[in-house]
């Protein structure tokens, strides 16, 4: 069983950056695939991006690409989401998962999620 924990979200404006951590325990961090997703209020939970277990390829949503950048330490255990050049429409919860696939964009592919973390940006 994997716990993970989101950290680092929290109010920006236009234009500024914040990153994302989540910390993962009780299992083999390194054998999991992570993925970000996003929630907005009233909407589904979107694919934000991926990146695979080895760190070395990495993929992402139209709506984020160039802006936003997933890594991976795994010797902390810990996947990170840089968010730059933040826009009003990127306020959402921004959840961390873990899932077996190689390239996993759909939320059913992810086994353990975390609880979440508020990022809101005002314009």
């Amino acid at each position: 069983q994997v716990q993970l924990v989101e950290s680092g979200g929290g109010l920006a404006q236009t234009g500024d950056s914040l990153r994302l951590s989540c910390a993962a325990s009780g299992g083999i961090f390194s054998t999991y695939t992570m993925g970000w997703f996003r929630q907005a209020p009233g909407k589904e939970r979107d694919f934000v991006g991926v990146i695979t277990r080895n760190g070395r390829s990495t993929y992402y949503a139209d709506s984020v690409k160039g802006r936003f950048t997933i890594s991976r330490d795994n010797a902390k255990n810990t996947v990170y989401l840089q968010m730059n050049s933040l826009k009003p429409e990127d306020t959402a919860v921004y959840y961390c998962a873990a899932g077996g696939t190689y390239y996993g964009q759909n939320q059913y592919e992810y086994d353990y999620w975390g609880q979440g973390t508020q990022v809101t940006v005002s314009s």
